[in-house]
Order: structure tokens, then sequence, then C-alpha cells
């Protein structure tokens, strides 16, 4: 969630900083600063408003140098207040000597606050990472590497944290453990950062660490040891990452961008796929698939409903029983392991700490098949996992995630496939029929887009609301829980989402006119018992708001609402059926004045437990 960017070169810093940390914007932030070497002196900027903001403070106040590091902070420890937003200095602002951002959670910061301040540090803030600062200060012995290595001894908890020093000015000192982080080397030059992106278009030479290490730069190299302070040599790989998702074009919000690019980011995520094998996940994935009976998916938020929906997918057509797991519960319950289990994590960044330490978990218990559905290549996700399919979504700026969903969903329905082609249970006919209807997919959502100048009517009257239900049967449950999740993270309404048959046990009780009730109505087995449930809402003066296929024979009338999607997509129809509720919510968030792409409390990439 929170991001550093850090650099040591023999030219002015300032725009590379600053410009990472626009880069790095997309994951979530509440406050920002910089803190360079100036003239034998440690200065920095804080703001709690936009990195834009950052920069024109820096511009008005002349702030350069050679040496420095960034951050975006989104407040765990600590209000999102100035005195809270990094850098931290040690000893103090005035007689500053170490200057230390942080990404993570260091669990024992009670225990060391309490130690240091016997020592005579005062604390100008709320955070952990002011103790790891004064921590740095406290132990420095003339070399910030050795400094570092011992300091990080005592952390227990998260972390990645990049630090430099008054007296080693050509030197920044950086180290992870649990958060990610990455190296790029440059020519006379080098830089560290949260990941390769904020580095676009000043070095495409990255060297991902690995959990413990602990790297020195200078300008000239760097020096990389391990958790037990071995010298070690990391491999630099060339990264081109994608920035095209930095401008906005016609579009008002990155959020409606990214709706409208999920025709291509689907065909995107779908090229090259001419039939069904599982080579398409990797190598070694036919006798991986041959030996697994069963699924584990391991996941949080927009990519937990993934997972459910995938669930309905592999056991209907491949009959292989599945669980689903929220990530973040996961590893602190107690579980039976199955050794024969496909463990697949799902993650748009592949840096999401809890379902990173949720596949460890499952691996300890010996569960070491596993697989990850992960739009980033270079992702810590992928290295850790055996097999991986790679969705090809690009970046997704906005906070509330769409076009990372849907392309999820595709690569889902692969593996469904897959996995019944190695058990026996998909035909060739069925194949072919199955591929003709991925490929017509991004024609078909491009159909559904074209739906919203009548969604947009509905979003006026939903904008005046406060609550909202959202219901939805078998394969389409999962979805009505992602429409409801996307409307109360960037519109700030209250929504739940429910199975349409556990309206009796329950949430009927809150239905009333001023509760609009949506509802996703596709043209399947289950659309008549679907119809009663419509009924038990009307009998309660409620007002309905369904989403139906063309041929489901509802109607528009007193209390009942109805926007028709061009066709029933069968297996497939849960891609289509988000897409309406991706506009709804956005439209909403539109009509109440919401920051759409930035919605409060929230962060894009959830690198903190």
């Amino acid at each position: 969630m929170c991001g550093i960017v850090g650099a040591v070169a023999q030219r002015n810093i300032t725009p590379i900083l600053i410009e990472g940390l626009k880069r790095l914007e997309y994951r979530g932030y509440d406050s920002c600063g910089v803190a360079l070497y100036v003239d034998g002196q440690l200065r920095r900027s804080r703001s709690t408003a936009r990195v834009a903001d950052l920069e024109q403070q820096m511009r008005d106040a002349a702030m350069t140098g050679y040496t420095g590091i960034a951050h975006t902070r989104w407040a765990t420890h600590g209000a999102p207040l100035s005195h809270n937003a990094h850098p931290h200095f040690s000893p103090s602002a005035d007689d500053a000597r170490i200057a230390l951002v942080h990404n993570g959670i260091i669990e024992n910061h009670d225990e060391l606050r309490a130690e240091l301040t016997t020592l005579g540090y005062v604390f100008q803030s709320q955070t952990d990472t002011e103790v790891i600062a004064h921590l740095v200060e406290h132990m420095y012995n003339g070399d910030l590497f050795d400094t570092v290595q011992n300091a990080v001894k005592r952390l227990q908890g998260a972390y990645a944290i990049a630090v430099f020093c008054r007296e080693e000015p050509h030197r920044v000192v950086a180290a992870r453990r649990g958060s990610p982080l990455i190296v790029g080397v440059g020519q006379g030059e080098n830089f560290v950062a949260s990941d390769a992106m904020a580095l676009a278009g000043t070095t495409d030479q990255i060297i991902y660490l690995e959990d413990g290490d602990v790297v020195a730069l200078q300008l000239a190299r760097c020096w990389i040891v391990d958790a037990d302070g071995r010298s070690v040599t990391r491999e630099v790989t060339t990264v081109n990452a994608y920035t095209g998702a930095a401008e906005l074009g016609p579009y008002r919000h990155y959020m409606q961008k990214e709706i409208f690019e999920q025709p291509r980011v689907i065909g995107d995520t779908l090229e090259g796929v001419t039939g069904i094998m599982p080579e398409l996940f990797g190598d070694g994935a036919f006798k991986i698939f041959e030996q697994i009976d069963r699924v584990l998916i391991l996941a949080c938020g927009t990519s937990y409903y993934a997972g459910l929906t995938a669930k309905y997918w592999i056991e209907s057509v491949a009959k292989v029983p599945v669980n689903v797991e929220i990530a973040s519960e996961y590893r602190y319950r107690d579980s039976v392991p199955h050794p024969n289990t496909l463990v697949v994590t799902i993650t748009q960044s592949g840096e999401t700490a809890d379902t990173l330490a949720a596949l460890k978990h499952a691996r300890s218990l010996g569960m070491l098949h596993t697989l990850t559905i992960c739009n980033v290549a270079t992702s810590a996700m992928v290295r850790e996992c055996v097999l991986a399919y790679i969705t090809r979504a690009g970046v997704e700026v906005g906070v509330a995630s769409t076009k990372a969903f849907t392309t999820q969903l595709a690569a889902l329905f692969l593996l469904t496939l897959t996995l019944a082609k190695v058990n026996g249970r998909l035909n060739a006919e069925e194949e072919v029929a199955h591929l003709k209807a991925m490929r017509h997919l991004p024609m078909s959502i491009a159909s559904v887009l074209a739906l919203e100048p009548q969604i947009i009517a509905w979003a006026e009257h939903f904008a005046r609301m406060e609550n909202a239900l959202f219901l939805g049967r078998g394969m389409h449950y999962p979805i009505a829980l992602e429409g409801a999740l996307k409307l109360k993270e960037i519109s700030y309404i209250h929504a739940e989402a429910y199975p349409a048959g556990e309206l009796k046990h329950g949430p009927l009780a809150l239905v009333t006119v001023e509760m609009p009730v949506v509802t996703i109505a596709p043209n399947d087995a289950l659309i008549e018992k679907l119809k009663s449930n419509m009924q038990e809402v009307r009998a309660r003066g409620g007002q309905l708001y369904v989403f139906a296929d063309v041929d489901s024979r509802i109607t528009s009338g007193e209390g009942i609402h109805v926007i028709r999607l061009p066709e029933h997509y069968g297996l497939l129809s849960p891609i289509l059926h988000v897409v309406p509720l991706q506009l709804l919510a956005y439209h909403t968030a539109l009509a109440r004045g919401t920051d759409v792409d930035k919605p409060r409390n929230l962060a894009k990439s959830v690198t903190v437990e």
C-alpha cells in the first residue's frame, strides 16, 4: 500500500523521486514526503495532500540533491497527519543524522519505543516507523550498511526500509522482510523502489531482493547480504514496466477508463489460446494437474470473489472439489491439508501480503503444487509459485478493481477447462464451443458497455440512498458480492449481497422503499426461483433494479426497473453481468461527488497484514 523510492546519483534526483511517487500513487496513500542530502544537512518536505502538492512545495523551497528517499504512506500507526508522514528523522529534525522510510508493520514497536525513550529519544510521531529511525541512529557505528544489518535483527514483523545518513552522503541502505523491494541498476547511479514501475523511464535493469536481504547502494555499485549476513549476488533482470495507463484520454477517471478497456484486455489475456492445454499454465503443468484431486483457492477482496466464481465452474465442469479461503483468515486457523491439492492464489499485484503469507503457510503444510493467477509477471507471487497464468489487464490505477477482476475470471475459466480436459471431462466438441464463446467475450462486453446511459439514470436515484441490497443465485452470487463491494468502496453507500434464497432468513427485514434491491437475473436454471425471491421483495414494498438477460421474461413495472443485457452467455455469464454493476457503482459515486479513483481509507496494493 505504501510506496518507496530512493536514489544515489551524480545528478539532481528530485524529479526521479517525484516521478516515482506519482507512478506509485495507484497503491493508495494519505501522505507523502521526500528527504534529501543538501549541503551537509538532511532536508525534507512532507504533505498530507497529493504528490503534485509535494512537488510544488519542493519547487518553492528549491530542494535539490543527489542522495535521497521518498515515500507515500497509507496510515496504520498514527493518523494521516504531517508529523506522521515519512521520511522520519533521528535524533531530531534540527540535528538529523538518519532519514528513513518504511513500508509494513513493526509488531514490537511498543517495546522498542519504551527502550529508546529511556535512552533519551523524543518521539515526534505515533508511527512504528520512527522507532526504526531512532534504533538505527542509536546503533550507528560509522558504517550504515553494517548498522542496518544489526538493527533489523531487532525488528519483529514485516518491513521494507530505505535509509541514508548525514555522515555517508553517497549511500542509501535498504532492507526487506515480508514487504516487496527492488533495486534499479543504472550507469554511475543506483535506485531502490517498491516496484519496477516506480523506476520506469529511469532504468529497466532490476534486481528483486529476497526476504531478509540488506542492500547498500552507492554510485558505482551495490552490495547485497542475505538474512544470514552472507554476501550474495542477485540476478539483474531487464523489465519493461508498462506505463501506458498514465494517460486518461477521453475519460473522467481511471476507473471509467479501465471499465471500458475490458473488451481489449480480455482479448489480450486470451491471446494465443488456440486450444485447451496444461502448458498454458507453465512447464510441468500436465504432470501436476494429473496428480491433484482437489483445489484450494487463496485470495482477498475482489480476487476472493473471483475465486468463489471459479468454485462453481470447476466443480460443475471439471468435477474437482474446491475450497475457497480468505487469505487473511486461512493461515490463522487449523485446516486439514492434503498433498494432492492444487493451491491457487489470485492477486492483481502479486504483492498482497496476506495472500503471500497464506501461500507460504499452505506450503509449510506440505501442499507444494502451486499456481497463481496474477497480473504482474515480475511479482513476488509469480516467483513463489510453481505455475502461473499472467493476465494482461495492464496497470490498473483505480483502487476499485474492474478489468483485473474480469481478466482473472477469464484465466480461471481457462483453468476450469484445462482441469476438465485432463480429467477426461471435456470432449473435442465442447472444447471448440467454449473457445468460441471466450473469443466472443470482447464483443459481448462491448455490447454491455453500450447500456451505460440507462445505468446513469439508475445511478441518479442510487446516489440519494444510504443502503442497498444485491441478490444473486448460483455462480452469480459472487458477482452480487462484487457489485456490493464496488458500490460501498467508491460511493460509501452501505451495500450487502446475499444469495437470493436467503432473503427469508433475515435480510427481508431490511427491505423498504428506501432500500433498493439490485438483482442479477440471467436466464439460467434458477430463473424461476429468482423470480419468486423478487416477488418477496415487491410484497414488502421494495424497489427492484434488475439486470436481466434479453430472454428472461422479466418486464418493468411498478417497483421493478429492468435493464436487459444483449444475450445470455451460459457459463461465462458472470463476466458479462459484473460489467453493469461496475458502471452502476462508478456513476453513483460520480453523482455523490466522491474521489472515485482514490476512495477514502483504501489502498490499491495491500502490502501490510
